[in-house]
């Protein structure tokens, strides 16, 4: 999939949480700077978080709250060991009524098995190249559902 701009960067978001009927993990790939961040701003957005949407870098987890599904972002670039991720309490957020948005998976190796679907994002010379490999049932069923 190609995204232009970063509209559609943000549709994206929006349009991957509106397939999410139960909670889930989804790992967001690439490059600093490619459009993690702007993805999940775009999913928050549509969810009605109006300010503040930003990478949580520094506290590396951010929980929001819905009526529905609630999603924990999580920002594991700074993480010096992934064993901290237990330290976080990140298993809390593995159940039916969250989504885990997760960028920089990389950095937990051995401690993300859970993942339903990966989302990779690169640059591209017309905008950003976004690919999707689900991992069980589903994320499979959200990658049809968004017809990439």
């Amino acid at each position: 999939m190609l995204i232009k701009h970063e509209a559609q960067m943000r549709q994206l978001g929006a349009s991957l949480i509106a397939n999410c009927e139960t909670g889930g993990v989804i790992a967001l790939s690439g490059n600093l700077g490619v459009g993690k961040t702007t993805l999940v701003r775009g999913a928050l957005e549509s969810l009605g978080v109006t300010s503040g949407v930003r990478s949580p870098t520094y506290t590396l987890i951010e929980y929001y709250e819905f009526s529905s599904l609630s999603i924990a972002h999580m920002d594991l670039y700074r993480l010096a060991d992934a064993e901290e991720l237990e330290y976080l309490g990140y298993r809390d957020y593995l159940n039916s009524t969250t989504i885990c948005l997760i960028e920089w998976p990389e950095r937990a190796q051995g401690y993300l098995n859970n993942i339903g679907l990966e989302i990779m994002i690169d640059y591209d010379v017309d905008g950003r190249s976004v690919e999707f490999q689900p991992n069980n049932d589903w994320g499979n069923r959200i990658r049809t559902l968004l017809n990439p």
